[in-house]
């Protein structure tokens, strides 16, 4: 069963996608929170598979959220159960949640809904540890299926969005250097040569063909350059190849 934490500042919304989702066999809503604070403590008390996120919570407080939720600053633990919280079925509520902060949090996985005009903030979403982005007007097997994938360790995003992402980063003029070293000296020659195609766009059928190598090989030389870069999903490899220097933004 994949639990889900829902995160929209419409009541509304929260309601519709609640009831969607639950009636969906295999996921089940375990919370709901209207805001970025309510989202770090429910994930923190619920330890939810996925955090289902809307775009309106992006900005400096929504990737703020976004990086707590995903990348907590302590290892994952799992922390005792606050006062008056207890392991429930069905949807819970966060109101009322003290004493958890996002650093004790379970690193869950967050599905991002999002516009299509907003590929900035879908940007700085994946940076802060986002695992997928779904456009807010997808259908709901389109949504039901990329919280399947996205629970299972997998990334999900439009392709595109995926395209925009990639000429987002190439407009830029500077690259923020990593604050940890890059990793890239634990790649191999063929291993780089995967992230440049993977950080270009390239899917798995044309890396293979561009370096005469099976789709199988391909795919496990991009588990093991997410591997040792440290990054959880294919779309972050590419905030990796830029931040890096590895590939330059367009001039």
């Amino acid at each position: 069963m994949v639990s889900v934490l829902v995160v929209n500042d419409q009541s509304l919304q929260r309601l519709a996608l609640r009831m969607l989702l639950t009636a969906e066999p295999g996921l089940t809503v375990v919370g709901e929170a209207a805001d970025g604070d309510e989202a770090i403590r429910a994930s923190a008390a619920l330890r939810p598979d996925v955090v289902l996120m809307d775009t309106q919570l992006s900005g400096a407080d929504g990737i703020e959220t976004i990086r707590r939720i995903a990348r907590p600053a302590r290892p994952a633990r799992r922390p005792p159960a606050p006062t008056g919280v207890a392991t429930v079925t069905g949807l819970t509520s966060v109101t009322g949640l003290t004493g958890l902060t996002g650093e004790e949090a379970f690193a869950s996985r967050v599905l991002v809904l999002t516009a299509a005009d907003q590929e900035a903030d879908a940007w700085a979403a994946l940076r802060a540890g986002a695992d997928g982005f779904l456009l807010n007007d997808a259908d709901p097997a389109e949504l039901t299926a990329a919280i399947r994938v996205v629970a299972a360790g997998d990334a999900v995003i439009t392709p595109g969005l995926t395209r925009a992402l990639i000429d987002a980063v190439r407009r830029q003029r500077t690259v923020r250097p990593l604050p940890r070293p890059s990793g890239l000296g634990a790649l191999t020659e063929r291993e780089r040569d995967v992230l440049v195609a993977v950080a270009s766009g390239w899917s798995n059928a044309e890396i293979a063909q561009w370096l005469s190598i099976a789709p199988t090989t391909v795919k496990t030389h991009v588990s093991n350059v997410l591997g040792k870069i440290g990054a959880r999903a294919r779309v972050q490899a590419v905030t990796f190849a830029y931040e890096s220097g590895l590939l330059r933004p367009a001039a």
